[in-house]
């Protein structure tokens, strides 16, 4: 049986394995030459540390292969918007689905987006609409002194070049790493919660990971152009926020794990805080897609 905190690590990691899908140029709408979707098992602590399911994303030239994602990440992906710009119904955090589809002779990888978009309306008949709204985030900013954060060195700037253009996610027995042109993260547990180191990172791919932790939304305001190295560490509360954003239930998330959590523990306010920033409370106005209609079970293939 997997500890509280296993499956809270396990619901963590799935929710941030795509997160390094690197972001597409603008193409003409097009559609897959043709398309599967499969209905996925429900995101399983279990299933994952034993090997049994694994959650991806692969591109190349020919094809494209979504293995065991939300459909809350298919529209992500096909419209490159983070997960909090997207309004709609709960169960689209829980509904995963595996799409193969065979890209058209001459297409190009960075109009898959375009593609998804297509199948997401043929397929689920989706229907939404762009809408701009002032909400509560959390402001990324230098602190007094300015940023700390460390440069990434030359060598670590060609991790994750032989991925596919979608970014490649894996599982050991610990921890638990993913990578790609965005850069890589190895997350494992700690006795107060979560360890994460980012590596290679542009601010925005930062973000992906920030905005899950938290309560709200992250935006960057910093002005930093870079890639960098940034070591996380997140408390339970914190972890459950993440979980709970990758749709994991957890029955005995309310019951504390093996050991008391130390109230005096890090955080991810803390590590921020150590690298020269901080995480200002705003409110500004951010751009939604909000679902109109969505299909909870896709059109036969």
């Amino acid at each position: 049986m997997l500890s509280v905190r296993n499956r809270i690590l396990i619901g963590v990691w799935a929710g941030v394995a795509l997160a390094a899908a690197p972001p597409q140029k603008a193409a003409a709408t097009l559609a897959f030459e043709v398309a599967s979707i499969k209905p996925a098992e429900p995101l399983s602590a279990e299933r994952m540390m034993a090997g049994q399911q694994h959650i991806s994303v692969n591109v190349d030239a020919a094809r494209v292969d979504f293995s065991d994602v939300s459909l809350a990440e298919l529209i992500r992906a096909a419209y490159r918007v983070k997960l909090y710009q997207i309004s709609g119904p709960d169960w689209m955090t829980t509904s995963r689905f595996d799409v193969v589809a065979k890209l058209p002779e001459g297409a190009k990888s960075d109009q898959v987006p375009e593609m998804m978009q297509t199948l997401l309306k043929e397929r689920f008949h989706l229907v939404l609409h762009i809408s701009s709204k002032e909400m509560p985030v959390y402001a990324l900013v230098a602190g007094k002194d300015g940023s700390k954060l460390k440069e990434s060195t030359p060598d670590e700037a060609t991790d994750g070049a032989g991925a596919a253009a979608g970014g490649r996610s894996g599982m050991g027995a610990s921890p638990m790493t993913t990578s790609g042109p965005n850069g890589s993260a190895q997350m494992s547990t700690t006795a107060n919660g979560l360890h994460v180191d980012l590596k290679n990172m542009t601010i925005a791919s930062m973000l992906d990971w920030l905005s899950r932790f938290t309560d709200r939304p992250v935006v960057d305001q910093t002005g930093l152009t870079g890639r960098y190295d940034l070591g996380l560490d997140a408390s339970r509360d914190e972890m459950l926020n993440a979980a709970r954003a990758a749709g994991m239930v957890i029955d005995a998330a309310r019951r504390a794990p093996e050991g008391a959590t130390d109230p005096g523990g890090d955080s991810v306010f803390a590590s921020v805080q150590k690298a020269g920033l901080k995480l200002e409370p705003r409110r500004l106005p951010l751009t939604l897609l909000v679902v109109d209609h969505l299909e909870r079970t896709p059109t036969e293939n």
